[in-house]
């Protein structure tokens, strides 16, 4: 049976009043392998090749559309769309120059401007698919007391520590459990790991993107240390 917490909303993500909602706890991510051999499993009639095929074909069409502004719509699925934000990779402002004709002599006017690039995908249900995930879905509360983030108190050999202990128990680790190990709030956390990340000797490195996010134990530093 799923089970869940009640999370309290940090301060910085609402309005100020403490509000509560439940977060669903996660246990395992299933890798394309996986997802191919359960859905070759559950047809049947299809192969794995040809789930395979099928698959890299859907991200390859994603690729080459989702760019030049169309949105993807799967029946049963959802409707996959682009999300754009400023690139933070380049100068957050850059100077462009153009000529225009002022008179008989051409002038030179230099604009700023902001590196876009795509920041994510943003996927919306099909409502179909919530309703029949609903009813056969049973979720169960896993604690008593409301998960309250703070700002962390252990020292940062510490949140090491418990990150990686995580890691070790389960072969990976999601935001929400270092938030709650290091009673974090989410925001906080990610600005957390983040910095430890981007120091090889933390140990720590990051797997998947977005909602997919993980964070793994850097295998390098591992048999360096070894």
């Amino acid at each position: 049976m799923p089970n869940y917490v009640l999370q309290e909303m940090s301060e910085e993500m609402g309005d100020g009043k403490k509000k509560v909602y439940p977060r669903m706890q996660t246990y395992s991510l299933h890798d394309f392998d996986t997802v191919v051999r359960h859905m070759h499993e559950y047809s049947g009639s299809f192969s794995e090749g040809a789930i395979r095929g099928v698959l890299d074909a859907l991200v390859t069409t994603m690729k080459s559309w989702m760019p030049m502004g169309h949105s993807i719509k799967i029946d049963g699925l959802g409707v996959f769309s682009l999300t754009l934000g400023f690139d933070t990779s380049t100068p957050s402002e850059a100077t462009a120059t153009k000529k225009q004709k002022s008179g008989n002599a051409d002038e030179e006017l230099k604009t700023k401007y902001r590196h876009v690039c795509i920041k994510g995908i943003r996927f919306k249900p099909d409502p179909q698919l919530l309703r029949q995930m609903n009813k056969e879905a049973t979720f169960e509360r896993t604690e008593t007391d409301i998960v309250v983030p703070r700002k962390p108190s252990d020292s940062r050999d510490e949140r090491i520590r418990k990150a990686l202990a995580i890691i070790d128990k389960q072969g990976y680790m999601t935001l929400s459990d270092y938030a709650i190990a290091t009673s974090q709030s989410r925001s906080t956390a990610s600005k957390d790991l983040h910095q430890l990340v981007s120091d090889p000797t933390s140990g720590l490195v990051t797997h998947g993107s977005h909602s997919h996010k993980v964070w793994i134990r850097n295998k390098k530093t591992t048999e360096t240390n070894l």
